[in-house]
């Protein structure tokens, strides 16, 4: 059986933790920042987790990580 290929986007995107989460970005960072409050801007530079529901499709993504 050959080897399963990683997804490149997903690899970018996604670290595991030590304890097997995986870490992502916040989403909305990117553009129109001049409406959105200095706490807002803030808070979503913050890293977070990916939810339960979304784990197993990030996990088929990356396969060896």
């Amino acid at each position: 059986m050959p080897k399963m290929k990683t997804h490149s986007g997903a690899s970018k995107r996604f670290k595991k933790t030590g304890t097997g989460k995986y870490k992502r970005k916040k989403a909305g960072k990117g553009h129109i920042l001049t409406k959105k409050t200095s706490r807002k801007k803030r808070k979503l530079g913050k890293a977070t987790t990916v939810d339960k529901t979304q784990e197993k499709d990030v996990e088929q993504m990356l396969p060896y990580k």
